[in-house]
This record gives C-alpha cells, sequence and structure tokens, in this order.
C-alpha cells in the first residue's frame, strides 16, 4: 500500500464529512469537514487565529488539562501509566526522553517485552534541545514540554486498534473541548525517524499544531519499496500507534494568551518581571498587542535569525504603529523573560529526575541549561536567585521527583559559584585568544564552552569591544545540545566465531557456590574451548572472570580467561587442546570466585549505603570487582565529607552484620520496571524479555553477576579512598571480606612503622606528626631567610664582577642553588637595573633565570638562551624562568647575552 493509499485508507474522515484538498501554497493534502477552505492551515501558510481568539469552551491550566486527557482515554479502554523519568535510564543511546514513544524503546516496539499496558495513555515530560535557540523568542518553542499520548502496539495476532480509529479519538476529544469539527484539519505529513516511519496527521486548530497521529508501520531497508526524506522502507510486522498531543499546547489554545509561557507559568513570567530591570508589566494592552502580533507573525516565519528577525521586528511595528527601537526595547527583554521561565522549569526536571551537572554526557547538557539560566538572569538584572524560579515551578506543577529541593538547592548554589569562576578565568582566555587570531570564528567559540565553560556571548562581547571580528553563530547552544544529546557508542573488540553453537548452560547462576562440575568439548577455536554448560563465570558488569583448570583424564588445563559471544561462554587456556566430544571436569578457583563474589555484593550494600546519606541522585557511572578491591563510580556535585564516608562505610557495615538475605530470580522486564522501577539499571540496560534481577539487602539491581547468598558472606567492608575522577563523578575504592581484612592490616603496619620511627605509641602518633610539622615550618622559614640573606649576599657579589654594554650592567654565571635562589639573586640584581642570565645544574636538567631592569624584556632573552641551550621558559618582562638540556658556561653566557643587546638595542 503506498502512502497516499494510506491515508485513503482512513475511511472515518470520508465517511464524517472530511475532504481531501490540496494546499495551493505549500502542496500538501490536508483533509477538512469545511468544505469552503482552501488553505492547510498550517503556518506558514496561515497564521495563527486563536490569540485573543481561545479555541476551546473553557480556560484549562495544566494540571486540569493532563486530567481530562488521561480521564477521556482511560475511560475508553486504555491502561493510564505513570511518567517515566526525564532521564531515559532504560536507553544505552539517548540521554533524555524525547517522545513518549521513547519510554517503550527498544524493547517494546521491537516485540521483545510486551509494553505495559496495550493500549494505554501517558503524559511524558519530554526535554528536545533542537531548537534552544529560538526559546523565548517564538512564542511558542519549550525545552520542556509533556507529550500526552495514547498508543496501541499491534502485531499480526492481535490488532488493537488502528487509523480510523485513532483520527476518531482525536476529533471526539477536540469536540468535547468545544472544537467545531469543521474548524479541525488533519495536514498529510509522513514521519521517520529511529529507524521507522509511517504515515502520519498532524491535528491543527487555529494554525496551532496540536496533536501529531504516527502510524508507525514501516522499517528502514535498503530494498523497500516506499520513500520518506531520501531514505527507503518496507511494511514491518509490527504496527504501533504512536500520538502526541502537546499539553502546553493545549492549554495555550485554551487560553489564546500572546504566548505560550503566559498560558502555563504566567506567575513565573510575572516574578522575573518584578524582580528584573525591566521597566513595563506585561499585562498593559500596547505590550499584550505587541507581543501577541510577534507571536503571530513568528509562527509563519519560521527560523528567525538575522534578516528573518529584521524583518518581523519591522512588520510588527508598522502593523502596531511604533519605530523598531521601541519594539525592541519591549521584544528583546521578554523574549529572555520567557527563556529563563522555560529553561528553569527545564532544570526542575533535569536535577529532580536525578542528573548531575558536569562537563560530559547527560550532565553537559545540565550544565548548559543552568548557565543560559544565570546568563539570561544577569542581562535581565533579576534580584530573585535561580533556584527560586525552579521552586516555583515546582509549587505549580506538584510532581514528585527523586531528588529533593534542598539538594538541587546545593546544586545550584555550587553550580553558580563555578559559573562566576569560569567567566572570571574566560574574559582573560578570550582576551589572550584575539591577541593571537583577531578574528573569532564558530569553532573558536565552541572551544571556550566545551572546554572552559565561557559563554558565547560573552566572548562575543569582548572580541567587539577589543575590535575583533566576530558574530553570534546561528542556533550556536542548540547545536552544542545537538552534538551532546547521543550517548557515544563503546567500540568493543569482539571475538569471532567460526562455527554457530548452541548457547551454553550456565551453572553460576543456579548456584553460585559450585566450584566443580563436568561438560562436553562442543568447540575448539585457536586458544578457546567451548563446553555446553560451564561454572566458569565470564568478564561482565565490572566483575572479573573466574580462573581455575579444566581436567581431561587427570590432566590440568590451565584456564586464564572467560569470556562470552552472544550467550556462548569461551574458555580462554594455556595447554594442550582438548578433542570435541570429550568430556572435561571444570575446578573453579574457590579463593578467587569468592573474592569477587564478596567485592560485587558489597558494591550494591555501598551504593545502597550511599544513597541513603548522599540522596537518590547519586547514580552508579561505573564500577570494578577485582580480586585485591573494588571500584565504584557514582555521580555527585562534589567530594563527600570525611563525615559523609564515614556514615557511608557504617551504614553498609550495619547492612553486611544485619545479615540480610541476597536473593535472585528471573522477571519479565516490564513487570520487574513496574515494581521497582528504572532504579533497576544502576549498573546497565540488560537487553532481552527477561532479565535479573538480585535483590541484596534492601538493594535491587538488574544483574548477571555472582553473589553471596547473605550480607553476612561479605564479611566486612573497608573505604580505601574517595576521589573526584572526574567533574560530577566521585570514585569510592573499597575492599569487602579477606581484601578488607588485608586493607586494614597494612594500614596498621604503616602506623606500626610511622610509630618507630618517631618513638611514640600509635596512639600519641598524630601530636607528635602535627609538633614536628609545627617546627618544620619554622625551621622552614628560618631556612628561607637565610636564603634570601645569602642570595643578597651573592648578588652584591656578582654585580661587583659585572661586565657594561651601553653604560648597561650585564650578569652572567653558573651558580649553586636551586630555582628559589636564581629567583632571589635575579630578582636583587633586576631591581639594581642589571640586564643578564644566570644557570643552576639540577637533577637532569638545568635551571635558568634571565631578569632585565632596563627596557629589554626578560622573555626574549629566555628564548635565545633556550634557542643554544636547548630549552624553553617564559614568565614576566623583568624576570623569566626555565629549564635547558645543555650547562653553558660564564663567557658562552655573555656571547649570547652580548649579541642579544646588539641586536635589540633601546
Amino acid at each position: 500500500m503506498s502512502l497516499e493509499e494510506e491515508y485513503l485508507d482512513i475511511t472515518f474522515l470520508t465517511e464524517n464529512g472530511f475532504v481531501r484538498k490540496q494546499c495551493p501554497k505549500c502542496g500538501k493534502y490536508f483533509w477538512t469537514a469545511d468544505e469552503s477552505r482552501e488553505i492547510c492551515g498550517d503556518p506558514p501558510c496561515e497564521s495563527y487565529s486563536f490569540i485573543g481568539n481561545p479555541v476551546f469552551k473553557k480556560e484549562y491550566e495544566l494540571d486540569e488539562m493532563r486530567e481530562f486527557y488521561l480521564s477521556f482515554f482511560e475511560k475508553r479502554g486504555h491502561g493510564r501509566i505513570d511518567r517515566y523519568p526525564v532521564v531515559a535510564r532504560w536507553r544505552t543511546d539517548i540521554f533524555l526522553t524525547i517522545a513518549s514513544i521513547a519510554d517503550f524503546q527498544p524493547f517494546v516496539t521491537s516485540g521483545v517485552a510486551p509494553p505495559p499496558a496495550n493500549p494505554l495513555t501517558i503524559s511524558q515530560p519530554c526535554i528536545r534541545l533542537d531548537d534552544l535557540d529560538s526559546v523565548g523568542r517564538t512564542g511558542r518553542h519549550l525545552t520542556l514540554f509533556e507529550m500526552m499520548a495514547h498508543h496501541a502496539f499491534n502485531n499480526p495476532e492481535r490488532e488493537v486498534y488502528w487509523k480510523n480509529e485513532t483520527v476518531a479519538y482525536c476529533t471526539e476529544l477536540l469536540e468535547l473541548l468545544g472544537v467545531d469539527k469543521e474548524k479541525i484539519i488533519y495536514k498529510e505529513e509522513p514521519w521517520a525517524g529511529g529507524g521507522n516511519a509511517g504515515p502520519c496527521l498532524e491535528a491543527i486548530v487555529g494554525g496551532l499544531e496540536v496533536a501529531t497521529l504516527v502510524f508507525m508501520n514501516l522499517e528502514e531497508h535498503p530494498d523497500g519499496n516506499i520513500e520518506i526524506k531520501g531514505e527507503k522502507y518496507r511494511k514491518m510486522d509490527n504496527y504501533i500507534v504512536d500520538t502526541g498531543y502537546g499539553l502546553e499546547r493545549f492549554v495555550w489554545a485554551s487560553k489564546g494568551t500572546p504566548t505560550v509561557y503566559d498560558a502555563i507559568f504566567p506567575d513565573v513570567v510575572d516574578r522575573i518581571i518584578e524582580s528584573s530591570s525591566i521597566g513595563f508589566d506585561r499585562e498593559d494592552e500596547h505590550v499584550r498587542r505587541i507581543v501577541s502580533e510577534s507571536s503571530r507573525l513568528a509562527g509563519i516565519m519560521g527560523e528567525l535569525r538575522g534578516e528573518r528577525l529584521v524583518k518581523l521586528r519591522k512588520s510588527v511595528a508598522d502593523m502596531v504603529g511604533v519605530s523598531v527601537e521601541e519594539l525592541e526595547g519591549i521584544v528583546v527583554p521578554l523574549e529572555k523573560v520567557y527563556a529563563l521561565a522555560d529553561h528553569t522549569r527545564c532544570i526542575l526536571f533535569m536535577l529532580g529526575d536525578g542528573l548531575i551537572p558536569s562537563n560530559a554526557g547527560a550532565g553537559y547538557l545540565a550544565r548548559l541549561m543552568i548557565r543560559r539560566s544565570l546568563r539570561l538572569a544577569e542581562e535581565l538584572g533579576v534580584s530573585i536567585d535561580v533556584f527560586e524560579l525552579v521552586e516555583m515551578h515546582n509549587n505549580i506543577l506538584k510532581f514528585d521527583f527523586d531528588v529533593p529541593l534542598e539538594t538541587i538547592q546545593e546544586i545550584l548554589d555550587i553550580e553558580k559559584r563555578r559559573y562566576a569562576s569560569t567567566v572570571e578565568k574566560g574574559i582573560r582566555l578570550v582576551e589572550r585568544l584575539l591577541e593571537r587570531k583577531k578574528k573569532l570564528e564558530k569553532e573558536d567559540l565552541i572551544e571556550l564552552y566545551d572546554s572552559h565553560g565561557v559563554p558565547a556571548e560573552l566572548a562575543v562581547n569582548i572580541a567587539r569591544q577589543k575590535g575583533g571580528e566576530v558574530e553570534m553563530p546561528k542556533d550556536f547552544y542548540a547545536e552544542l545540545a545537538s552534538r551532546h544529546s547521543k550517548a557515544e557508542k563503546v567500540q568493543e573488540t569482539e571475538i569471532k566465531l567460526k562455527k554457530a553453537y548452541p548457547k551454553t548452560e550456565k551453572l553460576y547462576y543456579d548456584d553460585p557456590t559450585l566450584l566443580e562440575f563436568e561438560a562436553n568439548v562442543i568447540g575448539v577455536e585457536d586458544d578457546y574451548v567451548i563446553l555446553d554448560r560451564s561454572a566458569f563465570y565470564p568478564e561482565s558488569g565490572g566483575q572479573d572472570n573466574d580462573v581455575g583448570f579444566l581436567i581431561v583424564n587427570n590432566e590440568k588445563i590451565e584456564v586464564t580467561d572467560v569470556e562470552e559471544v552472544d550467550g556462548v561462554v569461551l574458555h580462554k587456556i594455556r595447554g594442550f587442546r582438548p578433542e570435541l566430544g570429550t568430556k572435561v571436569r571444570g575446578v573453579i578457583d574457590g579463593e578467587t570466585r569468592w573474592r569477587h563474589m564478596r567485592h560485587h555484593s558489597a558494591t550494591h550494600v555501598l551504593l545502597y549505603a550511599i544513597q541513603k546519606i548522599l540522596g537518590k541522585h547519586a547514580w552508579q557511572a561505573g564500577a570494578r570487582k577485582e580480586y585485591g578491591k573494588a571500584r565504584l563510580d557514582i555521580t555527585h556535585f562534589r567530594r563527600p565529607s570525611e563525615e559523609e564516608i564515614k556514615k557511608i562505610e557504617m551504614l553498609a557495615n550495619r547492612e553486611i552484620l544485619a545479615n540480610k538475605p541476597i536473593k535472585w530470580e528471573w522477571m519479565d522486564r516490564i513487570e520487574a520496571e513496574r515494581k521497582f522501577g528504572f532504579r533497576l539499571y544502576q549498573g546497565g540496560v540488560p537487553p532481552g524479555r527477561e532479565i535479573r534481577i538480585v535483590q541484596v539487602g534492601d538493594d535491587v539491581q538488574a544483574c548477571g553477576g555472582t553473589h553471596c547468598r547473605s550480607t553476612g558472606e561479605i564479611g566486612m567492608l573497608k573505604i580505601l579512598r574517595v576521589e573526584s575522577i572526574q567533574d560530577g563523578v566521585i570514585r569510592f575504592e573499597y575492599a569487602a571480606g579477606e581484601a578488607a581484612i588485608e586493607a586494614v592490616e597494612e594500614m596498621e603496619k604503616i602506623l606500626k612503622e610511622a610509630s618507630s620511627i618517631l618513638r611514640v605509641e600509635p596512639a600519641k602518633l598524630p601530636k607528635t606528626v602535627e609538633r614536628f610539622f609545627e617546627e618544620w615550618k619554622e625551621q622552614k622559614k628560618e631556612i628561607d631567610r637565610l636564603k634570601a640573606e645569602l642570595a643578597d649576599v651573592k648578588a652584591e657579589s656578582l654585580l661587583s664582577r659585572a661586565e657594561e654594554f651601553d653604560s648597561v650592567k650585564v650578569v652572567a654565571e653558573v651558580i649553586d642553588g636551586d630555582m628559589q635562589v636564581l629567583q632571589k639573586v635575579a630578582e636583587f640584581l633586576a631591581s639594581r637595573g642589571a640586564v643578564g642570565c644566570l644557570m643552576a645544574k639540577g637533577e637532569g636538567k638545568v635551571f635558568v633565570v634571565t631578569f632585565s631592569g632596563q627596557k629589554y624584556d626578560a622573555r626574549e632573552l629566555m628564548r635565545e638562551i633556550g634557542r643554544v641551550a636547548k630549552g624553553s621558559g617564559g614568565g614576566r618582562k623583568d624576570l623569566a624562568q626555565g629549564a635547558v638540556q645543555q650547562l653553558l658556561d660564564r663567557e658562552e653566557i655573555f656571547d649570547i647575552i652580548f649579541e642579544f643587546l646588539s641586536k635589540h638595542e633601546v
């Protein structure tokens, strides 16, 4: 069936008085029950008609409209599903939830797992940063929006409902809200994305697209017979109703306000205006008219940059009878107000659902939004804190978030301090960059932001003030967000098997304490042996592999490594190769297995304790379980205090001492998600319809590792080190069981050795060390004083031996001392107007200091010295320091200096 036939197949439309027409402006086909209509009604073919003229019979607030929609579909047999987080924890390809259908990808849409209900309805908060630079300017763009949706997942065995029912539901919903059928337009606009496609109808009312009805029944394929947006597609077995109704747009249409922002969070907008330097009221009739006309025109102009923006402003100015300057005096500040109101709502969801700002991954997007908000607040002269706006949104929405407001406030306070520091350093960075090149290009601005956090607007302003050539790139922040919106695919080295083998029966899942087993050899490839069943654990989920032996006819074959490829366990061996069909006995090294098990179970206990003490935003970012120690990386906005670390360790050990049972079972994915939530996926997202659920005490995760049978078998847990390994990620290094005892013993050994050296009891060691440290500091001060005195004496001696060049005293010498001595002598000589160079031999290199008490530049002299002696340095005009490979004698240094002075006469 062709795409055109797909649309003509929707008999509901013809049966209910809709006719198919072709828009003379855009050439697209649309359906209307108004036979006199000729235009499709979709901007830019037609402008908004609902502004000042609401299309519904009553006004709705967000919560009222959401409930109306969900109840409508619930009454019509749809299961109501709670919202998913905006952080897509169940996905490995994207960071943020971008659509309601993203909740059910990839496992439900591919047919691997059943949907949580079928059909279902949901109102899913989504974040899209593709149009970040347009937010506030067009009157309609949002970074965070709720996609109200109903979905039906059909397959050849069962059709729930398809195109006719979907369009009927949309029509009925709009009519219930008070829209006459004649005012509803369905525009044909094929949809494609993520490897799927299908016919789609866009529901338009009053010039505003309020819903998108996608009939996802195609998959991308090179031999496909249907082409959409340049790609070929073919029919797929599953076919899915994928709808999206914009909650905010529905509320906007019900109120007819100048912008969507005025409709959905007017109190936040007013609060920003009240606390800003803006000198007008958005409710002023003159202001409302300007903003309304801007929104109407923006709706039909699409992109608002450069000439298009100038044209928009001039058109609106002429329409309302004001100058462009007066119009911009109102519109430009309001655009920033609207953007700040939007961004702070997005920040609430990002941080509330557990994102930690950082320089990478999803955290990059959170920091981008926070810093844009801080910048907007600065430009508006807002007197209130960004957190106050976030809190206002929270009070309006009344959503439940994992992360409490107190933690969100702490995160924002830290980010605010970091931003201030970044701006301060950024000014100097931009100035130095402009010294090297007079033109700042797009890649320079991206590098300044990505590597140093410098906002593009700041860089542009500085460049213009310094006379540099620069232009703010089109959609700059949207491009930054786009570059960081998808997870990078990790390229893993995969072993290619020469033959196909049945999946290995994995005995370690049934009994992780099983250390001996019998099996048959079903394959031998290179150094790998493949068995029909195995208790050897392959490296997975951060847990090291087992080691041990395969015994054949009383002869041992060492197993040095174990890996898994597509469910087949491979045993890397050292020794002779057994023949196919041979029966072997596998023997696993018990101590290694138990250490790995204790460390893996301890990881779950430690994560539980961390989240209890630090908060639910502390999400696992990586883990490794080895023989002698383990590590756990978590997302957190600062290094935990020593008191917090102590509490974490104590709570973890209490969980161990409580000897709580450790249980595991295989569960249907959707059932597990419904029961335990997406916190299951701390260690990653396992594939398949069924996933293994491990409960370690009070911690529940999807996990494929081997575990103890109770927390008591872990023995004890000792945190060895806590450090920040990257922005927003904290690493806990720890040991469990025997490894923990060994770590404590090593600490005791160090303590005893230190006590022995200082000849005091261990209990007196802190005070003794403190006393020695204070004495050392006093001695160091005295040494520094004596060094300074000796440097002055040495400098006077050198000055008496100085040679002259045009009445300038020139000093060159190789002396004994470190860099500190060289610098002090050089500073004294420079203060007496001398020019010269000092060298001293260090370990593996030669220290150099050049100095100038005249108009000569010591840095240029350093370059000349470095050219001859093979080295480099830098510093101030009067004093430079560096290191070279070759130690020159006094006469060689004089030659270089005199040649330098003759070339640089002042």
